[in-house]
């Protein structure tokens, strides 16, 4: 038997990239935006990760706001993540196009349950055959002691309100809105019908994030992870039917039959629904996935820190080089690479985005924030939030329950092989602030290579293999901290 070649492969640790002159004054002059699939852009490149401890409609709706996108994780059933998606685009919108509503003959009480439910201040109020009849917000019942009242007790009548037609622009609503000093304006069509609403703070919301990832509704983007098995293909359908934007099919071993036969399955009932898979770590991988028919690759094979599929498989690429090998047969066809896992500094999302990755998707560096799911616990002092691999013991057995009830009575709970572990992780605040930090790195790092943009970037970069010394020396040395 011949001696087998071994080649050496990279991690973002192990290099550095070489500065170079820069005309570019400020970090503020770089442009960040870069392909999520063929189709959607971002102008943040970080893509939050479909854990179970990282994404639900709450970081979504963070994420898109400031020019990324999340994505809801598939560890639940295919209802609560409909439901998930449809937080995610109710959340802003120019025009509600279905606004949640109520009768004029409903109580006070059962009004109070749909705005404290869906976090809404008002509600269109109609009639049986959808005809507007009058609006209900929170402080037309704020001192309505009795909950038993009607609506139509208290909510002002149509003929009070003021409302447009359907096909009102942003300016004119503004212009609408300022006039009569209102916040709310329903929009009806000739016969009457409740046709969409318009709030004033969908309007501010705008101004506020000029950057958010949103679709042509004006609606927050919004993405949604599916499996290879079971209901996977149904689950599809009606995500994409709840409006979700992008679908990821995810497992750990993306270049597998399963995997490629799902995404043919998808994009044949779908049509040209955007979609991504993975997780695949070589040329080959993200080939067949591209022949297969997705319009983006996740890559990334043990990288991630709660990731131990290296340690118990012995089968893993190096995270820089996975992306690089990837990045070299995508760019041959237009797709763009998602790098997942193996970011914990900005300087790492620099470093794979250098090496030809359109996105990255951050785990850990977001489940200690607030939005992710999940509750601060209070340890020797110190806040934290729990984080956990998708395949961890726990959520592996949590999966098998909600699957088949009663499993454990029936197999023996030692054919459970983990490959993630679960832990703690320190409370980092706002997800915003997180962003503000990844961004303003790598914004930095496109200024010291003199690029203007990630196009730029990725053809100033030349990287330099670094020792342990030169990575000692980049590190905080010789001072207390």
């Amino acid at each position: 038997m011949a001696e087998p070649t071994i080649r050496q492969a990279l991690t973002y640790d192990d290099v550095l990239l070489l500065p170079r002159y820069s005309s570019i004054e400020s970090r503020k002059d770089v442009d960040t935006s870069s392909p999520l699939t063929r189709k959607i852009c971002l102008r943040t490149p970080i893509v939050s990760a479909n854990m179970d401890t990282v994404t639900e409609a709450e970081m979504a709706i963070a994420m898109a706001r400031h020019g990324g996108i999340g994505i809801i994780h598939r560890f639940n059933s295919v209802e609560q993540q409909i439901a998930q998606v449809k937080q995610v685009k109710r959340s802003e919108s120019f025009v509600i196009e279905n606004p949640f509503t109520i009768s004029p003959d409903s109580t006070v009480d059962h009004a109070r349950e749909i705005l404290e439910e869906n976090q809404i201040t008002g509600l269109p109020v109609v009639d049986a055959g959808g005809v507007l009849v009058g609006l209900l917000t929170g402080r037309d019942i704020l001192f309505v002691k009795d909950d038993s009242r009607l609506v139509s007790d208290c909510m002002t009548p149509r003929s009070r309100l003021i409302t447009a037609s359907v096909g009102t622009t942003i300016s004119q609503a503004e212009e609408i809105l300022e006039e009569h000093k209102v916040e709310k304006l329903p929009l009806v069509d000739d016969r009457g019908k409740l046709a969409g609403l318009i709030t004033l703070r969908d309007i501010l919301k705008r101004t506020l994030h000029p950057e958010s990832s949103k679709d042509e509704k004006g609606r927050l983007l919004v993405g949604a992870a599916i499996g290879v098995v079971g209901d996977y293909l149904e689950r599809a359908c009606e995500l994409v039917k709840a409006g979700c934007d992008v679908l990821i099919v995810d497992i750990a071993h993306g270049h597998s039959e399963n995997a490629l036969r799902a995404v043919r399955q998808i994009r044949a009932r779908l049509g040209d629904v955007d979609l991504i898979a993975g997780n695949v770590a070589t040329a080959e991988g993200t080939r067949d996935l591209i022949d297969a028919g997705v319009d983006a690759v996740k890559v990334g094979v043990g990288p991630g820190s709660i990731c131990i599929t290296r340690v118990v498989t012995g089968v893993g690429v190096p995270q820089l080089t996975a992306v690089m090998d990837s990045v070299r047969e995508a760019e041959a066809h237009g797709i763009p690479i998602m790098a997942d896992g193996g970011i914990r500094t900005s300087g790492d999302v620099s470093k794979a985005l250098a090496a030809g990755a359109s996105t990255v998707m951050c785990g850990n560096a977001l489940a200690g924030t607030r939005e992710s799911p999940g509750i601060v616990v209070v340890r020797n002092g110190r806040r934290y939030k729990a984080s956990r691999g998708m395949a961890s013991a726990g959520a592996t057995l949590e999966r098998r329950r909600r699957e088949k009830p009663g499993w454990e009575g029936e197999t023996d709970l030692t054919d459970v092989v983990p490959e993630g572990v679960e832990g703690m992780v320190p409370f980092r605040g706002d997800v915003s602030d997180v962003l503000v930090q990844l961004v303003g790195g790598l914004r930095s790092g496109m200024s010291y290579l003199g690029s203007r943009s990630l196009r730029e970037f990725r053809e100033n970069a030349q990287f330099i293999q670094v020792t342990d010394a030169s990575l000692r020396e980049s590190e905080p040395h010789d001072i207390e901290l």
